[in-house]
């Protein structure tokens, strides 16, 4: 049976996860006056309309009507079930909930058996490693290795670096002990099957373990290092793509970073997890890196939910260098400020911290970017002989192609110049040729927005709210901020919205008030699954009333309310009217037109 969290938890909860920072997990949030502001996560938009209130704790958006307050939002979100979400929160804000959650309350997307258990075996393996390294005889010459690359005490344990025994099968006897799933424990990479015997052997042997944390900062996988760097094997293992790995979608460090990268609204993008903790090591304290892929779609997303500036830092070796640009030029399609921290002598950041210092890489590296331009121009410098027509050209074409579209007129006239005095071609030279690819890149997209345009839908404008709308929006208002009004409208004996999802909200409020007897929108807002009867909540709670005329608000829209009924039942007589007409009932026409004559005298009375 699910154990009920109990309310004292969840108003402990609530009031410990304050809406801006837990949304700005999320997404990127900027003030304007007393509220926060943001490009709604629920539906796509090119302008913020999604408001968050930091003194009412609540979050609205104008464009789609979502609303609510931390925990919905994290419902919505995650698209996890109310006590989900409490948990999620929960932990968050320290505070631990021995909630068993049934199989009815999980997500659409929930964490199967098999997968917690994955979950919980990594978190095992993770101790089991990190006791090794710091603990053990065995681990002795991996510690001192770490030492003497630069690691601190502090980083290898704040990081829960560790130890993998050169023996085949020292973490496979201890999941064992465990009684994990050895079939689990295969799936999710921490053991490999013999094909031989059926037998199982540890994955990772005589390497460093790197655990790889996921949004949350629990562990999914590992990186494993190997000691000897003459041995015929690779220097760096990975786990698997397994159901709790997904490479494509984890940047290393995002959980740790997140608190600066919010602070600072800036985050430095590098290649790989050891740079990351190097450069952490050295106090840049917002790095994250992709794990061992390139720069994805799912990793673009995650960074623009929380940063307007990247800073690319990449190994200054040829592929380095190649993989720099290529990852701007995707953040930049995508509309982000984009810098490239370049690294000399072919050296990633690792080696650059280890021979220069960590003050060295801030303030040389990481604080004195190159422009993204003025990247691309060095970039496309690399490798050409301007003693050579044919690279000064293409030399002159990169560029150009580069400056349409991203560079503002004052950008524009400085690149130009630059590549005129470069090259020795002239300014007005270059212009005319910059004119020509603008226009060629023009034509191109007016000719894509056609075709767009003729198989995607005109966007409609949102329909203004009728008379009627706008009484059930308001009567709605003041039963959630009033259970009296509830009672009163039951009295009536009759169904006060006209709307079926309107109803739908009353019949919830009536069992809510049942149980809490106070008025509590922002709770009452938590127990509806729907979320779209959460928005039509949100939108009457934030909706204008007065609360010193409330009664005769409240009438007034019971009253047009009980007038629309009517009249939506004349229009339904009348087609009924018609239809016994084209029928040659005549004795029933006149039934009903007797009828709709009753109700039009009702009507007028009222």
């Amino acid at each position: 049976m699910t154990k009920k969290i109990p309310e004292e938890l969840i108003e402990q909860i609530r009031s410990q996860s304050d809406i801006v920072d837990v949304i700005s997990d999320y997404m990127q949030l900027t003030k304007r006056g007393r509220n926060w502001f943001g490009l709604c996560p629920f539906h796509g938009e090119q302008t913020p309309s999604f408001s968050v209130s930091q003194d009412k704790q609540i979050f609205h958006c104008f464009g789609c009507g979502a609303g609510g307050n931390a925990i919905t939002f994290v419902m919505d979100i995650e698209n996890i079930p109310f006590p989900d979400a409490v948990v999620k929160l929960g932990e968050r804000a320290g505070v631990q909930l021995d909630v068993e959650l049934t199989a009815s309350s999980q997500p659409v997307k929930a964490i199967s058996k098999a997968e917690a258990n994955m979950r919980q075996a990594h978190d095992v393996a993770m101790e089991f490693y990190h006791h090794l390294l710091m603990n053990t005889e065995d681990g002795e010459e991996a510690l001192q290795y770490l030492l003497n690359r630069g690691f601190t005490q502090e980083l290898i344990e704040s990081q829960k670096i560790g130890w993998a025994l050169p023996s085949w099968d020292s973490l496979t006897a201890f999941l064992e002990r465990k009684e994990f799933s050895m079939e689990e424990m295969a799936e999710c990479g921490l053991v490999i099957q013999r094909e031989s015997d059926g037998s199982y052997f540890d994955r990772f042997r005589g390497r460093i373990m790197f655990p790889i944390r996921d949004d949350n900062g629990k562990v999914i996988a590992f990186s494993g290092r190997i000691l000897n760097t003459d041995a015929e094997e690779a220097k760096y293992m990975n786990s698997p793509e397994t159901p709790i790995f997904h490479k494509s979608e984890v940047l290393y460090n995002l959980d740790r970073a997140r608190a600066t990268i919010r602070k600072t609204r800036q985050v430095v993008l590098m290649e790989g997890f050891v740079d990351v903790l190097a450069a952490t090591n050295a106090g840049v304290t917002n790095a994250v890196a992709t794990m061992g892929t390139s720069l994805t779609p799912q990793h673009i997303q995650r960074l623009k939910r929380l940063v307007e500036q990247i800073t690319v830092c990449y190994d200054g070796d040829s592929a380095g260098m190649e993989g720099a640009r290529r990852s701007a030029q995707l953040l930049k399609a995508e509309r982000l400020k984009v810098e490239v921290a370049v690294l000399p002598d072919k050296l990633d950041p690792d080696d650059y911290i280890r021979q220069y210092g960590a003050e060295a890489f801030k303030t040389q590296i990481i604080e004195k970017p190159q422009a993204y331009l003025a990247f691309m121009m060095m970039y496309a410098r690399r490798n050409k002989n301007f003693q050579f027509e044919n690279d000064v050209l293409q030399y002159v074409q990169e560029v150009l192609e580069e400056l349409i579209g991203v560079s503002s007129p004052i950008e524009r006239d400085l690149y130009i110049t630059q590549l005129a005095n470069e090259t020795s071609i002239s300014q007005e030279a270059i212009y005319a040729q910059y004119r020509k690819l603008e226009a060629t890149k023009s034509k191109h997209y007016k000719s894509e927005q056609l075709q767009v345009q003729e198989v995607a839908p005109l966007p409609t404008a949102q329909k203004p709210l009728t008379a009627a709308e706008r009484a059930e929006r308001l009567l709605l208002s003041h039963m959630l901020h009033n259970v009296h009004v509830v009672d009163k409208v039951l009295q009536r004996g009759e169904e006060p919205f006209v709307r079926d999802e309107y109803m739908a909200v009353f019949v919830r409020l009536i069992g809510f008030y049942e149980e809490y007897s106070t008025a509590d929108y922002q709770r009452f807002v938590e127990v509806i699954e729907d979320s779209e009867l959460r928005k039509i909540v949100m939108e009457a709670a934030l909706a204008e009333r007065d609360p010193e005329h409330a009664e005769a608000e409240i009438a007034d829209c019971l009253k047009h309310l009980k007038k629309h009924r009517i009249q939506l039942e004349i229009d339904a007589l009348r087609q009924q009217q018609t239809e016994a007409e084209k029928m040659h009932e005549y004795k029933q026409a006149m039934e009903i037109v007797q009828k709709i004559i009753h109700l039009r005298r009702t009507l007028a009375t009222m």
